[in-house]
Parts: C-alpha cells; sequence; structure tokens
C-alpha cells in the first residue's frame, strides 16, 4: 500500500506528555472516536462535512498555496471535487508554501529526518514527522500536529479489532503483552516513529516493544525474535509469510497471541498460511504516511474506512469518480485531521473499491477493498550452495536509503541474476545506478545471497503487475 508502515495499537494509552502529546485533546478525541464507532451513517456524514469545512477554511488562511487556490471560494458550500487533484510530486516541490506553519522547511525537515537519533523527537518541540518511501518515485516527508496524533491515537485504540477479548476484558492496557514490530527500524518511518513515540511516553512499556530490523539476515532476525519472546507480532505480509516459514521449519520458536500486518496485500492464502503457522489470530489493517490509520478489519475481516477522518475518492484514470462496487485507477485521499500540512485530493495511487452494501458486523464505516503493493519475495543463491529469501520491502528500503534510488524496479531473470531498472536518463541514471548496484550488492552479501549479478538499465518504464499497481520487485518465477 501507499505506506512503508504496519497499523501499529494502543499508542493512547500513555501517561506523561510531551510536546506531541496533549492528554486532554487526547481524551476528547476517544470519546469522540469511540462514539462515531457506533453512529449511523447520516452522523457520520455530518461530522465529515463539518470537518472537512473546517480543514478548507484553515488550509485556505494559513496555507499560501490553498489560500491561492481557494481564494473568494466559500469553504462551507464548496464541492470536493471542484478542487483539483493534488499529487506528492508537485506538493514536495512547493512543500514550504504548502504547509501552514512558516515555520517548517523542507531543507530542515530533510537534515532533521537525516539525523537517526532524532527518530520521534518533537520537532520544533511540537510536531511529529516521519518520511514515506519513494514508491511513487518521489519520497515524503509529513508533518503531524498534536491534533491529529490524537485522532491517530484514538483510531488505533479504539477501533482495533478484539481477537481475544477475554484477554483484553483482562489485560485492556495491553500490560502483558510483549510487542514486537518487524520492518525497517533505523529511519523515520511511520511505524518506527510510533513505537518510538509509544516508549518516549510511557517509559513504563519501553522494555515490552521492540523493534527488530528485516534488513538483518534471517537468521539474525529470528535470533532476536526467539530472545525477545514476543506475543504479538506487526509486520508486513511478505515477512509473516517468511516467518511463517521458519516457524514450521522449527527455527522460530514463539508463542503469539496475535500478529498483525499492514502495507501490503494479504491474500487469502497468505492469511492462511500465518495463522496456520502461528495458531493464531491474524488482522490486517491499511494506513498510509499521508494518513496512519485508514481502516481496520471488523470480525468479518473487512476493511472498514475510518470514514469520519478520512475521504477516499476512487476515480479511473481521467480523474471522474466511479461508482461504488468498482475500483478506481487511483484513489484520492482527503485528511480531515492534520491541518498544518493540508492534505486535500492527493492522490495516492492506490486501487480502491468501496462496498455499496453495509457489513454485517452492524458498523457504518464503509467497507473498502484495497489493491496495494503487491511486490515478491526474492529467493536468491543457488539450491546446491544454499538459496535465501529477501523480502522485497528490504530491498526498497535499502535503494532508497542507502542508494537514494527511489524510482527503480528490481526484477529477477535467475537464480543468481538481477535487473535493475529505473526511468532516470542520462549521468544522473547512470551515477544512481552504479550507486545501487555497489549497495544493493554489498546488501546482498550480508544476507548470505553471495555471486548475484546485478546488471542495469536507464530510461525504461516499469512493468506493472497483477493488480495493475506497478511492482517495484519481481521474482523470476511470475516474470512477464
Amino acid at each position: 500500500m501507499s505506506a512503508n508502515r504496519v497499523s501499529w495499537g494502543e499508542p493512547d494509552r500513555v501517561v506523561g506528555s510531551g510536546g506531541d502529546f496533549d492528554p486532554w485533546l487526547a481524551g476528547a478525541t476517544a470519546l469522540d472516536v469511540a462514539l462515531a464507532a457506533h453512529a449511523g451513517a447520516d452522523a457520520l456524514a455530518a461530522r465529515r462535512a463539518r470537518r472537512l469545512a473546517e480543514l478548507l477554511a484553515s488550509a485556505g488562511q494559513d496555507s499560501p498555496l490553498y489560500r491561492r487556490l481557494l481564494k473568494g471560494r466559500n469553504p462551507a458550500s464548496l464541492r470536493l471535487e471542484d478542487l483539483p487533484v493534488m499529487r506528492k510530486t508537485e506538493l514536495v516541490q512547493r512543500f514550504d508554501e504548502w504547509v501552514a506553519d512558516p515555520r517548517l522547511r523542507l531543507d530542515a525537515l530533510r537534515r532533521f529526518v537525516a539525523d537517526k537519533d532524532l527518530i520521534a523527537q518533537p520537532f520544533l518541540g511540537r510536531y511529529v514527522v516521519w518520511e514515506s518511501s519513494g514508491s511513487s518515485g518521489e519520497p515524503g516527508i509529513f508533518v503531524q500536529d498534536p491534533a491529529a496524533m490524537a485522532v491517530y491515537d484514538a483510531l488505533e485504540a479504539l477501533r482495533r479489532p478484539l481477537l481475544r477479548p477475554l484477554r483484553r476484558l483482562l489485560d485492556p492496557w495491553c500490560i502483558g503483552e510483549r510487542i514486537a514490530f518487524v520492518g525497517a527500524t533505523g529511519g523515520h518511518f511511520a511505524s518506527t516513529v510510533s513505537i518510538e513515540r509509544l516508549r518516549r511516553l510511557n517509559p513504563a512499556l519501553s522494555g515490552r516493544l521492540h523493534g527488530i530490523s528485516f534488513l538483518q539476515p534471517v537468521e539474525a532476525m529470528v535470533a532476536q525474535l526467539n530472545a525477545f519472546a514476543p506475543t504479538v507480532i506487526a509486520t508486513y505480509p511478505s515477512a509473516a509469510v517468511l516467518l511463517a516459514q521458519e516457524r514450521t521449519a522449527g527455527r522460530l520458536r514463539v508463542s503469539l497471541g496475535e500478529l498483525w500486518t499492514g502495507g501490503e496485500d494479504l491474500s487469502t492464502a497468505k492469511r492462511v498460511l500465518v495463522q496456520w503457522a502461528f495458531d493464531c489470530p491474524v488482522t490486517n489493517s491499511y494506513g498510509a504516511s499521508e494518513f496512519l490509520s485508514l481502516a481496520f478489519e471488523c470480525e468479518h475481516g473487512h476493511l472498514h474506512l475510518n470514514s469520519d477522518w478520512a475521504i477516499l475518492e476512487a476515480v479511473d484514470r481521467r480523474g471522474n469518480p466511479v461508482s461504488p462496487g468498482h475500483a478506481g485507477a487511483t484513489t484520492l485521499l482527503t485528511n480531515l485531521a492534520n491541518r498544518v500540512q493540508p492534505v486535500i485530493r492527493y492522490d495516492l495511487g492506490d486501487c480502491v473499491t468501496q462496498h455499496a452494501r453495509a457489513c454485517a458486523c452492524g458498523s457504518s464505516l464503509p467497507v473498502i477493498e484495497v489493491r496495494g503493493r503487491s511486490d515478491d519475495t526474492l529467493r536468491l543463491g543457488r539450491a546446491s550452495s544454499g538459496a535465501v529469501d529477501v523480502l522485497p520491502l528490504a530491498l526498497a528500503t535499502v535503494l532508497e536509503e542507502e542508494a537514494g534510488l527511489f524510482d527503480f524496479q528490481l526484477v529477477q531473470e535467475g537464480p543468481c541474476a538481477l535487473l535493475l531498472r529505473t526511468g532516470l536518463r542520462g549521468i544522473e541514471a547512470d551515477l544512481a545506478l552504479q550507486r545501487a548496484r555497489h549497495v544493493l550488492g554489498a546488501f546482498l552479501q550480508t544476507q548470505g545471497a553471495a555471486g548475484v549479478h546485478i546488471r542495469c538499465r536507464s530510461g525504461e518504464a516499469a512493468l506493472a503487475g497483477h493488480t495493475g499497481k506497478v511492482q517495484r520487485v519481481i521474482a523470476a518465477q511470475i516474470r512477464r
């Protein structure tokens, strides 16, 4: 999906305070989120309309970009579809005009996220900052004020499904859980920032939350999980499948009560495999760097959009709306919680279908289906010398974070052969590919995939996968 993040649990249940956490605001927001979860469709629509008008009024006053776009227009009567579609590339180029606080400057924020020691620290003593992956070819930086964080915190805590109701009744604060996040832990990504922020706000829980990098060899990852002995793992579907294989083989010896996934497509086959291997319930969520907690599963396994705080418009390739029950070519997001960095009709790039019928669970929050990221785990090396599995998000993280290459597609051409292509051209492309080949080769060596030949090509359009979205990592057996 759009973000390098996994929906993360219980961040509103904290003690202490910081510039990015207001306990009174958090309490009021949590109450509203709890009440809205049981509201009817009309009440949800009224909340959405009121918040949209407030967002447009705020953006039109405080954001120089939207001040020009909305000049002379009445926010209370403005239709969302009358506003232009906004794309990440354009907004990043105009970042200093986009944001509503003139103290927020892109160059300063880039320096901030380049410092790993500052992960989850408040920027300017007030703002939570994270960066997105460059899956669209352009990395993004997203700033959240305390009000937006209060919304995300409440949605994460109060709308996560109760997979073990009795356990939550006996331990409502998750004090007895040991939660491990398996992902990219060394950057200012939303999941990592969420974990470290929670650890900072509530030191009493810090020992029970642990981030484990998927950039290390599988053996090291499994050893750390065995040592930590989590009761809950939060990760990506591709990583969950890899860990399920390790548990089936007897190398991963953890006993889980729940497993949370997000950030990629979770197919029925993957869910069944993971549930069988760990003998525990699995729940999937949908979120993005642009809005942390877009949708959670209900007890029927359906994703419910948090439509009181987020608007998703499924549109065709011309930007026209598609009817319920049909997938759009892309999806436009309007974030009703974030006033400091207005996200209005923002092209997410995901294919989302909104169901016309209400869910049998009784919730009036609309049901959606998402076709997001569907990259492949690569099995590299020859069987005679030992092949290893390498996760697609680990490959993408290395190419983006260490090589600075965001416009790429990696195609496996054989057991020890990869093609790295980019749409870039000229000297810039040559330098980027040289750097990427070196970094990727070194990373594969650390994973135990020695002798992998990487050839590079520039100026080539990426191939689309079976979902219609561009796949960034393609395994040999499905190459088209």
